[in-house]
C-alpha cells in the first residue's frame, strides 16, 4: 500500500479545522449546559449535572420558552406545507416556457438577495397599512415564505428538469387521467425531493430570526424567545434549552432523512 502524499493529511487537517470552527460553538453550548447548580455562563465548569435541564420544565420568570416553542413548531409545519405545495405547483409549470416566465423566475427568487429585515420591516408596514393584524401566524408565516419558497422553486426546478417525460406519456397510453398520472407515476418518483423541499422548509423556519422579527406580533417564535433571554438571563439554563433545540433539530433531519432512506429501500423492493 502506498503512503498518503503530505497534500492528503494537509487536506484532512483543514477539513478538521473546518469541522471544529462549524460545530465547536455548539459543542461548547452543550458542554456549558452541564454545569452544576452554581455554574456560570463561561469556563471553568463548577460541577457537573442536569440542573439546568430540569430547570427548564420548572416555572421560571425567563420567559414563554414552551410557548414560543409551540408557536416555531406550527409555523414551522405552516410554512413546510405551503412550501411544498407551491414548490410542486412551480416545478410543473415551469416544465414548459410560457409568456413572462423569465421574469416570474427572477421575481420569485429575487427575496433571497434582499436583506431578510427589509423583507420583515416591509411585510409589517404592509399589514399595518391595511389595518390587518401583525402576527406570527399571518405575517410572519408570509415573511418566512420569502425565505423558504425560493429554495422549494430551485430543488424542483432542478427535479423536473431531468424527469423523463416518458414515465407520464406511459400512463396517458394506458388510459391514466392528468391526477392519477400524477400521483401514481409523478409524485412517487419525485417523493424524496419533495421531502427534501419539506425538510429545507421547516428548518428555515424553525431558526428564522430576521424575517420574524417585526413580524411576529406579540407572541415570540422560540429564535426571538432565545434572542430576549440573552439580554436577560445570566445563568446556564438558555444553554440548557439551546442544547434540547440542536437536539432536537438533529432529530428532524433524522426524520426526513429516514424517510428517505425507507422510500429508497421500498423502491429498490
Amino acid at each position: 500500500m502506498e503512503p498518503r502524499p503530505r497534500s492528503f493529511w494537509w487536506l484532512t487537517a483543514f477539513f478538521a479545522l473546518f469541522v471544529l470552527f462549524l460545530y465547536g460553538p455548539t459543542l461548547t453550548i452543550g458542554i456549558l449546559s452541564f454545569q452544576g447548580p452554581e455554574g456560570g455562563l463561561t469556563f471553568p465548569m463548577r460541577g457537573v449535572s442536569t440542573y439546568w435541564f430540569h430547570n427548564l420544565f420548572e416555572q421560571q420568570a425567563v420567559g414563554d420558552i414552551w410557548g414560543a416553542f409551540r408557536r416555531s413548531f406550527v409555523l414551522g409545519l405552516m410554512v413546510m406545507a405551503a412550501t411544498v405545495v407551491v414548490a410542486i405547483m412551480g416545478g410543473l409549470a415551469f416544465r414548459k416556457r410560457f409568456l413572462g416566465s423569465g421574469a416570474l423566475f427572477y421575481l420569485a427568487i429575487a427575496s433571497l438577495v434582499i436583506p431578510s429585515i427589509l423583507v420583515s420591516l416591509g411585510t409589517g408596514l404592509v399589514f399595518d397599512r391595511l389595518g390587518l393584524k401583525v402576527h406570527w401566524a399571518t405575517s410572519g408565516f408570509g415573511a418566512q415564505l420569502t425565505w423558504t419558497l425560493p429554495f422549494g422553486l430551485l430543488v424542483m426546478f432542478a427535479v423536473f428538469n431531468r424527469f423523463n417525460p416518458s414515465f407520464e406519456e406511459a400512463a396517458r397510453d394506458q388510459g391514466a387521467t392528468a391526477w392519477q398520472t400524477f400521483a401514481h407515476v409523478v409524485l412517487p418518483i419525485i417523493l424524496p425531493s419533495v421531502i427534501g423541499v419539506a425538510l429545507f422548509g421547516f428548518s428555515l423556519s424553525y431558526d428564522e430570526f430576521a424575517r420574524t422579527l417585526l413580524t411576529a406580533g406579540s407572541y415570540n417564535t422560540l429564535p426571538l424567545e432565545i434572542f430576549g433571554m440573552t439580554t436577560n438571563v445570566t445563568k446556564p439554563v438558555i444553554y440548557a434549552l439551546g442544547t434540547l433545540t440542536t437536539i432536537f433539530s438533529f432529530v428532524m433531519i433524522g426524520g426526513f432523512l429516514g424517510a428517505v432512506w425507507l422510500l429508497g429501500k421500498r423502491r429498490k423492493a
